[in-house]
């Protein structure tokens, strides 16, 4: 049955809108084909790969968008994100490119990569325990009223989404320059605002392809909300190394999105990204990092059948701990 239309929090004009914004600051990353790969699964493949971005991952696009639309009082007063790493970064090279200060709320256990890579934009970082009893939304919230700092939030808010979707908007674009279109795109997804902006995007123009979110096991929030149509959380007491995508439940506005665009949910181990991980170096030559491998680890863990049509496989990041990575390539 088809879906009604209604208004959602995110629309095409604010992916367009950002894709503005962006021109000439954000990488518009390529989009790779590899044989072998094809060959495997019988169909074909294409790559997006966003740890070629700036700070390694697709997250500067909608912190860009974010922080560059404030106000000039608003944005010398400083802005303030939590974060896992990745977000961290993006908010930490926005603010700099827009002269603004940033303070970083990020979890101990984060990957040192990750905490330097934040730090060396000219953030100032503050560590938390992610397994506390103190959430890192309700720490950035006090800081913020301490210090004057505006909150960028990490996929739960508009301009986020949007320039997420800027990526979504060069998938279509660049499918179009070789005369094809996407039948399906798989996104790695942890609070979904990649996931949101990327659909609203290619669902605009290409109104019959597939939106699929890709999720560690136990982090399965979006996959069992999908299915339920119905926000769930995830388990306490599981881990994943994929750290990128642990967030504790989809996001509030980000699933508004989801729940009407995405097919279904994909679910992987952390054997299934090892095995992406190390395919993605040997055929693709990319660093690719846990959380940001989860689609190409669907799909070569057959979750789904990718032998007809052309499949986008979106490769979320690349900020990865060296000596994890030697260890998953050795």
């Amino acid at each position: 049955m088809d879906k009604p239309n209604i208004d959602l929090p995110v629309s095409y004009d604010d992916v367009a809108a950002a894709a503005q914004v962006l021109h000439g600051i954000a990488v518009r990353t390529p989009l790779l084909e590899n044989r072998t790969l094809n060959e495997g699964v019988g169909g074909r493949l294409f790559f997006k790969p966003e740890p070629l971005q700036i700070t390694g991952s697709f997250k500067f696009r909608g912190a860009y968008n974010h922080i560059s639309r404030l106000d000039t009082a608003t944005r010398r007063a400083g802005v303030i994100a939590y974060s896992s790493g990745n977000h961290g970064q993006g908010v930490a090279a926005a603010a700099h490119y827009c002269d603004a200060p940033a303070l970083i709320v990020m979890p101990e256990d984060a990957p040192v990569v990750k905490k330097q890579g934040t730090a060396a934009w000219g953030a100032e970082i503050v560590t938390y325990d992610r397994w506390g009893a103190q959430t890192r939304e309700a720490i950035a919230a006090q800081l913020s009223e301490e210090h004057g700092l505006a909150i960028v939030r990490p996929y739960d808010d508009r301009l986020i989404m949007a320039g997420q979707g800027t990526l979504g908007l060069e998938i279509v674009e660049q499918l179009a320059e070789c005369g094809l279109v996407p039948d399906r795109v798989l996104v790695p997804c942890g609070g979904g605002g990649l996931t949101a902006g990327v659909a609203t995007a290619v669902k605009h123009h290409c109104p019959e392809a597939e939106i699929h979110t890709v999720e560690p096991m136990g982090f399965d929030d979006t996959a069992r909300s999908l299915a339920s149509q119905s926000r769930q959380s995830n388990p306490a007491g599981v881990n994943s190394f994929c750290d990128a995508l642990l967030a504790p439940e989809p996001g509030q506005i980000t699933f508004q999105v989801n729940q009407w665009l995405c097919s279904s949910g994909l679910v992987v181990s952390d054997e299934d990204v090892a095995v992406a991980m190390a395919t993605a170096f040997g055929q693709l030559k990319l660093a690719v990092e846990p959380g940001g491998a989860t689609a190409l680890a669907a799909a070569l863990a057959g979750k789904l059948d990718l032998s007809k049509g052309n499949t986008v496989i979106v490769l979320s990041g690349g900020n990865v701990d060296p000596a994890q990575f030697a260890g998953i390539l050795g």
